[in-house]
């Protein structure tokens, strides 16, 4: 019974021996470490445990002295190379002549992302009601002004003075224009099936037009995706807004091999947001450009926030609304030398699902 309770825990248990190799594993140990007792039972601590040495330590002191301890937010690193963020309590066991340790590891990442990702939602979502409000009340005067402009140049009788109600009339236009573009995209999504691969072939044809080839394109695709539904059109001017900042920060720095890279992949029984998906079409667009500064890092996503100086700030913010519009979201990684831009899109959606 004890052995049957141990196996259907979600919680990963270990049991090392007094020179600190496994002797059991439960299979949710077996799955968060990606290998089996009998790959491991054998191997160094470090080979799967230890990324600080400082967490070797901790084991072997708890070993020698008998004391119990727990960890938070530790690094792991598992057979397959994926780093983890557990945490860990360590139990010694009295064995015959030896401590033996009991380890309990509880996998951390899920949860991280899932809180990560409920925050950038509804940091989006109150964005976009700040902006809609904001839009309403520009809008507004800006109609009456323009108006105004066309009455009043009716009514001067020297053409000459025309040139003048015309500045206001087209800047009213151009103001009226970039709350619109603000607001994002007006029209409801026009639903069909859509290949993914089909849609960042298109991406991929029209940066390579812009940056006359000065940039390598890297496709590497997972042929199995299948097509799922949505708006094409949507879906390319998300991407590309992505596509394009890339490119245009690989070109400003002067990047050498300046290279972006584009990977789809299947993920499954994925959280995004408070919703659970059984399948999710992600798309990885990296560059190898300078990064984002880390205090743009978390405006990125908010209208008219940019990084270069001629930029207008609303391509991101605009590839988020769409790709929520498709129940998706946009994440983002950057350091200097690589900047990951990930697209989560499900697979499993039906046509009212998408608004």
């Amino acid at each position: 019974m004890y052995k049957k309770i141990l196996e259907n825990l979600g919680t990963a248990v270990v049991l090392l021996d007094g020179q600190l190799y496994i002797q059991y594993m439960n299979p949710a140990a077996e799955m968060l470490l990606a290998a089996s007792v009998r790959q491991l039972r054998r191997r160094d601590l470090g080979d799967w445990f230890g990324i600080e040495q400082s967490q070797i330590d901790g084991l072997h002191e708890s070993l020698r002295s008998g004391h119990p301890f727990t960890r938070r937010e530790a690094k792991l690193r598992n057979l397959s190379e994926q780093i983890l963020t557990v945490d860990y309590t360590v139990n010694p066991l009295p064995m015959t002549g030896e401590n033996w340790l009991l380890l309990e590891i509880e996998a951390r990442d899920r949860l991280i992302r899932i809180e990560r990702e409920e925050e950038l939602l509804t940091r989006h979502a109150t964005a976009q009601m700040l902006v809609r409000g904001l839009a309403h009340e520009i809008k507004n005067p800006l109609g009456g002004l323009r108006g105004a402009a066309q009455l009043l140049e009716r009514e001067l009788d020297d053409i000459s003075l025309h040139d003048y109600t015309q500045v206001i009339i087209e800047e009213a236009d151009r103001l009226r224009n970039l709350v619109d573009r603000m607001l994002g995209p007006r029209k409801l999504p026009d639903i069909a099936d859509v290949n993914i691969h089909a849609i960042l072939e298109r991406v991929c044809s029209l940066v390579a037009a812009e940056s006359g080839g000065s940039v390598e394109l890297v496709r590497d695709y997972d042929p199995s995706i299948p097509e799922f539904r949505g708006d094409a059109e949507q879906l390319i001017q998300a991407i590309l807004n992505i596509v394009r900042n890339s490119m245009q920060a690989l070109q400003s720095s002067n990047t050498e091999q300046p290279t972006i890279r584009l990977q789809t992949r299947t993920l499954r029984q994925i959280t995004l947001g408070t919703e659970k998906h059984r399948l999710v079409c992600s798309v990885r667009i990296e560059d190898n450009g300078p990064g984002i500064p880390e205090e743009l890092l978390s405006q990125i996503f908010y209208p008219m926030v940019s990084g270069r100086a001629d930029g207008s700030g609303l391509g991101l913010s605009i590839a988020q609304s769409i790709i929520n519009q498709h129940h998706g979201l946009i994440e983002c990684e950057t350091r200097p030398g690589r900047t990951l831009f990930e697209l989560f899109i499900p697979l499993e959606l039906n046509h009212e699902s998408v608004r």
